[in-house]
């Protein structure tokens, strides 16, 4: 691409670090007020840019880059995620994907942690009760939890972010178990003290906690079905940090108002934000916004990934970050 400088269009706002920084080395076009985007603004977007930031709300598919014309030549993800753009589409249209992989690894693994200590410890409840003013004192037999110590923890995909949790839960004195589609290293799961599970039904059958670490692929669509589900202990919990599509969210909610699972975490959801009203009405369940990555330091350093990647695509060279259709 040269020196020119290119036009970029973000989709969101973003912190005004990123921005200003975004102002000083390109041609950039700002979310102002910051809503999303309609399909329609996205296609405009992406046939006056050279370049798209788009969030993982976006949604990208064939039939909306086929709008996208000849000028767009990067997509500069803002998020490490990618399964709301249809990357084979793009790059059969010649337009290069990148993300930012690796910046929420620590962020997520600690929002991980809060989620099994908030469900398996009843804090919502106790804090519902206190805000409500109901507090009648301390008794022995009131919001009686469960030890965190001690009890299996199986992680499902042990990637960045599955290994992150894992050397929190073994801090706290929890056993690590974990699934993944390629086994870690001996010195791997040596260092996290991670029990290797060839076979999930088997895995699922026997832990204490379960989370969900693994990307929204067509293959873990669904991976924990109605029947993996009813493999897990009635005093199991199991939380989700990843992607909402992984789990069957109507057979959970069926199970967990049943009490045929003791209690779940949830920061994600199968339709995005339109979350089953059921779902907000059991006392066992927590549910977050998709607050995993929401830290000041974290979106920073996703917009600083951003814009390493369209700084080095101008220098005609290739961005650091590519995402390559067929190894996600």
């Amino acid at each position: 691409m040269g020196s020119q400088r290119l036009s970029v269009v973000v989709t969101r706002r973003l912190p005004a670090v990123v921005e200003t920084r975004m102002r000083e080395l390109f041609d950039v076009e700002l979310r102002d007020p910051d809503s999303r985007m309609t399909r329609e603004d996205l296609a405009a977007a992406m046939r006056r840019a050279d370049v798209l930031v788009p969030c993982l709300n976006d949604h990208i598919d064939a039939n909306l880059l086929a709008q996208a014309g000849d000028k767009l030549k990067l997509i500069a993800n803002y998020g490490a995620g990618v399964d709301h753009i249809d990357v084979s589409s793009a790059r059969q249209r010649g337009i290069l994907v990148s993300n930012t992989p690796g910046v929420v690894t620590e962020d997520t693994a600690d929002m991980t942690m809060a989620l099994i200590l908030a469900v398996t410890r009843r804090i919502p409840e106790g804090l519902a009760t206190m805000q409500a003013g109901d507090w009648q004192g301390w008794s022995p037999m009131a919001f009686l939890g469960g030890r965190v110590g001690g009890r299996r923890l199986g992680i499902l995909g042990m990637g960045r972010i599955g290994t992150a949790l894992a050397k929190r839960a073994r801090a706290f004195g929890m056993q690590v178990h974990y699934h993944n589609r390629k086994r870690l290293r001996p010195e791997q799961e040596a260092e996290v003290e991670a029990t290797y599970w060839d076979s999930l039904d088997q895995m699922v059958a026997r832990m204490d906690v379960i989370s969900v670490n693994c990307p929204h692929t067509p293959s873990t669509f669904h991976l924990m079905n109605a029947r993996r589900l009813k493999l897990m202990k009635p005093s199991a919990v199991i939380v989700n940090t990843s992607r909402g599509e992984v789990i069957d969210e109507n057979a959970l909610t069926r199970m967990l108002r049943a009490g045929e699972i003791a209690g779940a975490g949830l920061d994600v959801f199968e339709h995005g934000h339109e979350i089953n009203p059921r779902l907000r009405e059991l006392p066992n369940v927590v549910l977050l916004p998709h607050m995993g990555s929401a830290t000041v330091e974290g979106r920073v350093e996703m917009g600083e990934k951003v814009i390493i990647n369209i700084k080095t695509f101008a220098d005609g060279h290739r961005p650091p970050d590519l995402v390559v259709p067929g190894m996600l």
